[in-house]
């Protein structure tokens, strides 16, 4: 299991590393392309390129820095950190295309012709460059291969379209095509860029993961012998992938260690089902009093306890 689970990390860091410098070099040699051609359409793309060149450096990066072992700084380990990488990703591509927008707008009102000709060569090479670096990474597992394949298939579009606008000035003189589809291009990156902010940030704030549901757990457990209650149940995950769930557990009618034993083996195997990377599970007597509980909460299971003894007689 380790080793080809170390095979597919070594796989994946290799992967990112080649399309981000795939992509920067693109990057690049676009930003003085769309300058030169004086297509607007072309620079909105390459800002798009901008933000995956720095998805796929900090991803790469973060791809090496996450799969670190825990150690006393991070108890986790480094999972987080892929993370801290999307949440630049999204916020790099968002000032982006504010610039841009700004910049197609500024020509909608004061066109300017476009070149033709260099816009369909650059058009043909971003096809190719973005295509090879997405189908590179598009058998990725992990939420930063995934995200960054994502992006990078959305620049495949965007190139086709900037190069159906280019044939399409080559035979006619329409100064707004070029500002139009720049606009199209930055809107669709937006609107992508804000749904992976809000994922991102539900990670970020602990949120329960989405294909968990935490009642369902929790009945399961109460179903289990010799529980009275759980409390203090927390369900959250590290990155996207790798879930952590910790409970407090109320036992009743426990007279020997062995039946301890068993209801905490019987949790865990629940608890196998899900797949948690981490988790932990406390567990008390009913004698005990767990600090965790408010008083009155106490207050009503010692009056419960007192009927239901009362009942008993």
């Amino acid at each position: 299991m380790s080793h080809h689970h170390h095979h597919h990390h070594n796989q994946s860091g290799k992967n990112l590393k080649i399309a981000f410098f795939l992509n920067l070099g693109f990057t690049i040699l676009e930003f003085f392309g769309g300058i030169y051609v004086n297509s607007v359409a072309i620079m909105s793309d390459a800002v798009h390129d901008l933000g995956d060149s720095l998805s796929l450096g900090t991803a790469w990066y973060l791809d090496k820095k996450s799969h670190k072992a825990a150690d006393n700084k991070y108890s986790f380990g480094y999972k987080r950190f892929s993370l801290l990488g999307a949440l630049i990703n999204s916020l790099v591509l968002i000032a982006g295309s504010v610039y841009v927008i700004s910049e197609a707008v500024g020509r909608l009102f004061d066109p300017q012709p476009s070149d033709a000709q260099g816009m369909i060569i650059f058009a043909i090479i971003g096809v190719l460059v973005n295509g090879y670096a997405a189908w590179k990474l598009s058998g990725g597992s992990s939420l930063n291969e995934k995200t960054v394949s994502w992006h990078l298939l959305e620049d495949v579009l965007g190139w086709v379209a900037v190069l159906i606008v280019a044939i399409v000035l080559k035979f006619t003189d329409n100064q707004y095509l070029d500002p139009a589809l720049s606009l199209l291009i930055t809107l669709y990156i937006l609107y992508n860029v804000i749904i992976r902010l809000k994922e991102t940030l539900y990670i970020f704030l602990q949120g329960v993961p989405k294909e968990i549901n935490p009642e369902k757990i929790k009945e399961d457990i109460l179903k289990i012998n010799n529980i009275e209650s759980l409390h203090h149940m927390h369900v959250w995950s590290l990155e996207g992938e790798h879930h952590v769930f910790t409970s407090h557990i109320k036992l009743k009618n426990i007279t020997y260690l062995q039946e301890l034993l068993e209801v905490k083996k019987q949790i865990k195997n629940l608890l196998k089902e899900y797949h948690f990377d981490h988790y932990t599970i406390e567990t008390e007597l009913d004698n005990e009093t767990c600090e965790l509980i408010s008083s009155e909460k106490h207050d009503h299971d010692d009056e419960h306890r007192h009927d239901h003894h009362k009942h008993s007689h």
